[in-house]
C-alpha cells in the first residue's frame, strides 16, 4: 500500500520510482538532481548504466557529488561557492593541472582506495 506522497517509502525507493516514471514518459530532457544519492553504489552503477542507455538521445542534466556519476558524461561543469569554475570534457578536465575537477577526481579516488566507502 502507497500512503499520500508515497511517505511510507524510503528516499531510494521514491527516487527509482521517479526514474521509472521519466524512462515511461520518454522525456526528450532529463534533469537529475542527486537522483542516486539514497541508493548504494552497486544500484547507483546499474541506474547510470541504465540512464546512458535509455536517455541516449536525450539531453541530461546531471548534478551529482559521487564522481563515477559523471566521469562518462559528454561535458562536466564544476562549480565552488556556487560560481562556474570550468565547463568541459571530463578527461579534458583530468588532463588540466590544477583542475577542480582533477582534484576533486583524485581526492575521491584516493578516498575509496583507502576503503572509506
Amino acid at each position: 500500500i502507497v500512503v499520500e506522497d508515497g511517505s511510507n517509502w524510503s528516499m531510494g525507493q521514491r527516487q527509482l520510482f521517479c526514474l521509472g516514471r521519466a524512462l515511461l514518459r520518454r522525456c526528450r530532457i532529463l534533469v537529475l538532481d542527486e537522483a542516486t544519492a539514497s541508493i548504494d553504489n552497486a544500484t547507483d552503477a546499474i541506474l547510470q548504466k541504465t540512464i546512458r542507455t535509455e536517455f541516449k538521445y536525450c539531453t541530461v542534466i546531471t548534478v551529482a557529488h559521487r564522481i563515477p556519476t559523471v566521469m562518462d558524461c559528454d561535458m562536466v561543469l564544476a562549480m565552488s561557492d556556487g560560481r562556474v569554475v570550468e565547463y568541459d570534457k571530463p578527461i579534458k578536465l583530468m588532463e588540466t593541472e590544477g583542475s577542480l575537477f582533477r582534484n576533486l577526481v583524485n581526492e575521491y579516488w584516493s578516498y575509496t582506495s583507502n576503503g572509506n566507502i
